[in-house]
């Protein structure tokens, strides 16, 4: 009987120990994850990203987990085989999907994206540019993701994206407080312009200091709580592959008197693919033979023919004109030029800071270099093609920042030459993904029951001793 009251006493305290202090307990939020291809004019790339899925004001903090560059060149390079498209995206998926929990695949929402490569084969050809979209989504949909759709995204858009990347990588949006154990908007934050040079075209996004009066040239988005309107446009053509291409026809069939004498089947350029010899498919220029291309590495005039690429005349003397009229409102604060601007200037170690006077300088030098200095061992891991043609890319940059976007020398200092933040790459793909994390339902934080733990340590200790003492008691 004595036995028998004390389990039952014990029974009474292991129950009350079990049933207080029981308190709610929110349990952490689950890791969502989402996947981008960026399909530019010369090659695409795929970028898995992951965020927590309670979100912060309606926008993920996003930390990029994979890039993976996709064999070949861009998409739109398979207009004639379609199914190559789909087909070259297969070993960047099978990567991807190695980094992502299985249990986790079917809810990832994954999109493609188009730029300048495919907006201008849709151009030149939309059914084309419809049959490599069509063969992009089939392969697609082979896989376990939540498949999105394939889209061409305009200039503006993929110069926004690109500005929204650069500031949130830049913690202009929002950022960590250790303090405070949580995520807040930086007082005072500075708002970062970007500056995008790809193949096929270039973009310039930033804040203006006050309204934009063209309203075509608006893009509005609201990120972490907060509103933003900036100034964002995108010029078709102006990449510098698609530069070269220009400049070769100009000088070849235009102003050969620029690019010097023509005879015997090839054509002295000024600075065309700097100092070298190039042999080019003659039906995009003269349709006649081949034609040899040979560079004279004259800087100065290499830059006077880079000029007559635009038309500077139509904007007058307006300040709010970049070329062909087009309106921007006067730069204004700090940009980072990232892409083909970053590569060219990384190549001839023009990414420090430098003076425009010590820019204008090493260029010049680099253009007047002999060929068979350029080609010596000076550059052992240069890819080949792309060495001839850094005079004619840097001269270009030059006349874009300098003469069309009205960058001078005090503001110059303001633009920073970079491709990545910490580990992440800058591009118009994270903007893109953190976008798009606005239209994903945040996800409740599950909570569940729980007990002070030197409570429930002493409950199970009870619990363990009243089997043990009943035990005994079924044995006597």
């Amino acid at each position: 009987t004595a036995i028998v009251v004390v389990l039952i006493a014990l029974s009474i305290v292991t129950l009350f120990l079990s049933l207080v202090k029981i308190e709610d307990v929110t349990l952490p939020p689950t890791v969502k994850y989402g996947m981008v291809f960026d399909a530019g004019s010369s090659h695409t790339s795929l970028f898995v990203y992951e965020w927590d899925s309670d979100k912060e004001n309606d926008t993920g903090v996003v930390s990029q987990t994979l890039s993976c560059d996709v064999q070949g060149q861009g998409i739109s390079s398979y207009a004639n085989d379609p199914p190559k498209a789909g087909d070259s995206l297969r070993e960047c998926m099978d990567k991807a999907l190695k980094v992502i929990p299985a249990a986790k695949q079917k809810d990832v929402p994954a999109y493609l994206g188009a730029t300048a490569g495919m907006r201008l084969l849709r151009e030149q050809n939309s059914s084309a540019a419809d049959q490599v979209l069509a063969e992009v989504v089939k392969t697609m949909q082979e896989y376990p993701v939540a498949f999105k759709g394939a889209q061409i995204l305009t200039g503006k858009e993929e110069g926004a994206y690109g500005w929204i990347t650069i500031n949130y990588l830049l913690d202009s949006f929002t950022k960590y407080s250790p303090k405070a154990h949580m995520w807040v908007h930086p007082e005072a934050a500075k708002i970062f312009g970007a500056l995008d040079l790809g193949g096929a075209s270039t973009q310039i996004s930033f804040m203006p200091e006050g309204s934009v009066m063209n309203r075509n040239e608006t893009s509005k988005f609201m990120l972490y709580g907060y509103d933003y309107n900036i100034y964002a446009h995108s010029y078709l053509c102006y990449g510098q592959n698609e530069m070269l291409k220009r400049l070769a026809k100009e000088l070849i069939v235009v102003r050969g008197e620029l690019g010097g004498e023509r005879h015997a089947g090839s054509l002295k350029l000024v600075c065309l693919h700097g100092r070298g010899n190039e042999t080019n498919q003659s039906e995009n220029y003269l349709g006649v033979g081949n034609v040899t291309l040979e560079g004279r590495g004259n800087a100065s005039e290499c830059l006077a023919a880079i000029k007559k690429l635009f038309n500077f005349s139509a904007c007058g003397q307006r300040q709010d004109c970049t070329f062909d009229g087009i309106y921007q409102p006067p730069v204004n604060g700090q940009f980072i030029a990232f892409s083909a601007f970053y590569y060219n200037f990384k190549f001839l170690n023009l990414t420090k800071g430098q003076s425009l006077a010590a820019v204008r300088k090493a260029i010049e030098h680099f253009c007047t270099r002999s060929w068979e200095d350029v080609r010596s061992p000076c550059y052992p891991n240069e890819n080949p093609e792309r060495l001839p043609k850094y005079c004619a890319n840097a001269n270009y940059i030059l006349t874009l920042l300098l003469d069309a976007y009205k960058f001078n020398e005090t503001s110059w200092n303001n633009i920073f030459f970079q491709m990545k933040v910490g580990s992440a790459d800058v591009g118009w793909v994270l903007g893109y993904m953190l976008n798009l994390t606005n239209m994903i339902p945040a996800e409740a934080l599950a909570q569940v029951k729980g007990h002070v733990p030197s409570l429930w340590a002493a409950a199970i200790a009870f619990l363990v001793f009243i089997l043990a003492l009943g035990l005994a008691a079924l044995l006597l």
